[in-house]
């Protein structure tokens, strides 16, 4: 780490909460925690598959041991699996639909047989009528979980709200948490990516103290379990969903630096996508040095 960018993960007060990244898991998933180790993570995101393919896997025994043992020898203390890119649950096309209802499944399994916390999942695309994309949203996720039981939970992600995406807005957030009946709800929770909801139209420079209230209104701080915590390259309510390194966007420093020291999300688990450069250890190691940097006051 660098010297002028703050203090490492020993110097932090102890109530921070995990702070990590989406960590590649190139080479086959227990290669991941080698590479959360190299960065000083807390927190990890990786994908459990390939993101872009519907090819299906499951994980095999001496994988998934594997991978939990490496992650024993790390500071990681909350896992995440984002699912895959290709999966819309809100799609009207029956047959998308049942393919996208089948991977989210294997998400669901493969998650809870590695061991994670969470599954990290766009809301989908409606294509049609935004009402009833929610509906269908809702009732795939209540078939995943029953069809998958386990103690992962599901976090909707807050979405930049291009095209016909669903989950731009918070009240669209909170309509598909509630909408999962009572019995499979206590395994939804929600994360919020700063840089959609600044896409969105959600002014977290103007308005920081404004939006939270409004999140917390609508949606609810016990609901927030993990944010992505990523810089934007484009301005407010752009509806662009493109990622800039920390303090270095439209967000900029303030922002981050008012999120490292938040009270109300001291413990809310954190993790960065931004872009890694030509050495992701290194570009990772240095947003997390600066973040750690904020929440210490430096």
């Amino acid at each position: 780490m660098s010297d002028d960018e703050g203090a490492d993960t020993p110097d932090l007060p102890p109530d921070r909460g995990p702070l990590g990244a989406h960590i590649s898991a190139a080479g086959g998933v227990p290669e991941a925690a080698a590479r959360a180790k190299a960065i000083d993570a807390t927190a990890m995101q990786i994908f459990t598959k390939m993101a872009n393919r519907w090819a299906e896997r499951l994980c095999a025994e001496d994988e998934c041991t594997a991978f939990r043992d490496g992650m024993a020898t790390t500071a990681v203390r909350r896992t995440a699996a984002h699912d895959s890119y290709l999966i819309n649950l809100g799609s009207p096309d029956a047959t998308l639909r049942a393919r996208s209802l089948a991977s989210f499944i294997g998400e669901l399994r493969r998650s809870d047989a590695l061991g994670l916390d969470y599954i990290v999942s766009h809301p989908g695309n409606y294509m049609d009528d935004r009402a009833s994309g929610l509906a269908r949203n809702i009732d795939a996720i209540t078939t995943a979980l029953e069809a998958a039981p386990g103690r992962v939970m599901v976090l909707m992600e807050t979405t930049a709200g291009s095209g016909t995406g669903l989950g731009a807005t918070f009240e669209e957030i909170a309509a598909l948490v509630e909408g999962v009946p009572p019995a499979e709800r206590a395994r939804m929770g929600v994360c919020v990516d700063t840089c959609h909801i600044f896409a969105a139209g959600y002014d977290l420079v103007a308005d920081y103290d404004g939006v939270w209230a409004r999140f917390g209104d609508i949606v609810g701080w016990d609901r927030l379990h993990m944010m992505h915590l990523n810089d934007s390259k484009f301005g407010l309510g752009t509806h662009r969903d493109r990622h800039e390194l920390i303090g270095e966007g439209h967000l900029g420093e303030t922002v981050f630096r008012r999120v490292m020291t938040d009270p109300r999300l001291a413990t809310v688990t954190k993790v960065i996508e931004t872009p890694k450069g030509d050495d992701a250890t290194a570009t990772d190691t240095r947003m997390l040095t600066r973040l750690r940097s904020y929440a210490a006051g430096r």
